[in-house]
């Protein structure tokens, strides 16, 4: 079931990704909806990671206290 659904997901994908090929040599305009659309989610999907990345490195940056390893005073 997982499978079909990441299979469904990798057409859509390669689907957006035709179109935004073809309206960049001026396809149809239902062509550069659905590229204008892929390439937001893109747009949104580096926001994410670029937040998230921002995210972990603020809290490993923060204090080096706690159970950071070490040999746990044995």
């Amino acid at each position: 079931m997982i499978g079909l659904l990441l299979l469904g997901l990798l057409v859509l994908v390669i689907g957006g990704c035709v179109c935004v090929v073809w309206a960049d040599r001026g396809g149809p305009g239902w062509v550069r909806l659905v590229a204008h659309a892929t390439q937001g989610a893109g747009e949104l999907v580096r926001r994410a990671a670029k937040d998230r990345r921002r995210r972990s490195r603020s809290i490993g940056s923060g204090d080096s206290g706690g159970d950071g390893g070490g040999d746990g005073g044995q």
